[in-house]
């Protein structure tokens, strides 16, 4: 009967929350509230709101209670790419292109054509990438100021699976990796797949709070840290040379491995040095050429301390035998003839632009953002719910992401990442000015 009673009661809330009888925003009775209205136990009304939570339905807030979440947005929203209208206006992901990109790939294919070995694309690789290819990304990163020879380089397809293959490499089930409160939601699905416990570390400024750090690890066995040093997503921080020093010192204290990531490392000019320049003995370095050539590319490198080299490649094995041999002849001729580098430099000064258009658009809300990022980070005041939001904009033909895909602690805040780099000048305007409208219409006066 305890059951039945219990699963009633799941079944009920659940069964008002999707007819709307219990409108999304609503805040639901305290566990103690409901174990009383319903004479049930405490730990028995706790688990009522558990199972609500596992089916999406309600989100618990610490020091706020459970409220009824949005369930017109998907429950995995910011996190996995869904195929949008041709009529939406997507500042969920972003993949900043530029006028003629198409006709590089078209001249690059011509003289793909003309080599003299193409046939030997058509084989397996070297799981690594071959030995002129690892030579190439090389160079770019020494271009980038990172000091890396050829044998500490591995090509992958994109930067996620560079993390993804680092990770598998490195890290075991139930190893604790320090990451920060808010984070790039792939890692946290990468660590949600490997069973990784991630330790949420609150923002300093304009930084992780490195004596957070330092206190977990002196309770804690943390074996890794992930880090987004230069052009932090969501936030755009980008960490000074102090703030790095720091952190490899506590690093090499508590044998860290970190794992930097530097996806959007490209839009910072002149930024301070690498992690992996700085501790290159314990750290691996990720990036790739989604976001400063083209997100289908699926291109990417890492480049690793020798001693790990082998384990990583072995991964590479694991999950693509080798990444796809035309595509990586096309991108090393980017990374030696100077396209990546001009591609780089037109999208910082496109991403400048849209920066202003969004300042100016949004001028009055609280945006948090770098200013040739091709993201930003906006707040909400407190009485506004995220997911309201973001449900709102979606009937508007807009998509957004909330806080939630970012976090990596129990405190969701609520906020909202607009991607900027995924549609014309004239679009994104129009979107942002939807955006500013529907947070002022929930905004209380």
């Amino acid at each position: 009967m305890a059951v039945s009673r219990y699963k009633g009661v799941v079944d009920a809330l659940a069964s008002d929350i999707r007819a709307g009888r219990l409108p999304s925003g609503t805040r639901l009775p305290t566990h103690r509230q409901l174990a009383a209205s319903e004479g049930l136990a405490l730990v028995t009304a706790s688990r009522v709101y558990a199972e609500l939570e596992a089916m999406g339905l309600v989100s618990g807030e610490p020091g706020r209670g459970t409220f009824v979440r949005e369930i017109a947005l998907p429950p995995s929203h910011g996190i996995d790419l869904q195929a949008a209208a041709a009529d939406v206006v997507d500042l969920n992901f972003n993949y900043p292109a530029l006028p003629g990109q198409a006709d590089l790939l078209r001249q690059a294919l011509r003289q793909l054509a003309s080599r003299g070995d193409l046939e030997s694309l058509l084989r397996y690789q070297p799981h690594g990438g071959r030995p002129d290819e690892r030579a190439a990304v090389a160079r770019h990163l020494r271009r980038s100021g990172l000091p890396v020879g050829a044998d500490q380089v591995l090509i992958v397809s994109g930067a996620q699976h560079g993390l993804a293959a680092t990770a598998m490499a490195t890290l075991r089930p139930g190893d604790v990796v320090a990451a920060d409160a808010l984070t790039y939601p792939g890692f946290k699905a990468l660590a949600h797949a490997l069973h990784l416990e991630l330790a949420p570390l609150p923002a300093a400024g304009d930084a992780p709070d490195l004596d957070a750090l330092e206190q977990l690890c002196a309770t804690r066995r943390v074996r890794a840290v992930y880090t987004m040093p230069t052009l932090h997503n969501p936030l755009g921080w980008v960490t000074g040379q102090h703030h790095r020093e720091q952190l490899v010192e506590i690093a090499r204290r508590y044998e860290l491995l970190i794992i930097e990531d530097a996806a959007y490392a490209f839009l910072a000019e002149q930024p301070p040095q690498p992690l992996s320049a700085l501790a290159p003995e314990r750290t691996v370095y990720a990036s790739g050429l989604s976001k400063n050539v083209a997100t289908g590319l699926r291109f990417g490198f890492v480049a690793a301390p020798t001693t790990l080299v082998p384990t990583i490649e072995r991964a590479i094995r694991t999950t693509t035998w080798n990444t796809p041999a035309v595509m990586t002849a096309i991108a090393c001729r980017w990374l030696d003839d100077g396209t990546v580098t001009r591609l780089e430099a037109q999208k910082r000064d496109d991403a400048r632009i849209r920066q202003s258009i969004a300042r100016a658009v949004l001028a009055g809300l609280p945006l948090v953002s770098h200013p040739s990022s091709y993201f930003l980070w906006l707040p909400l005041p407190e009485e506004v719910r995220a997911d309201q939001i973001a449900a709102a904009l979606m009937r508007e033909q807009v998509l957004v992401s909330t806080a939630e895909p970012f976090a990596t602690s129990t405190h969701v805040p609520h906020a909202l990442r607009l991607a900027l780099g995924s549609t014309n000048p004239d679009a994104l305007r129009e979107a942002l000015h939807k955006v500013k409208r529907v947070v002022d219409a929930y905004t209380y006066r």
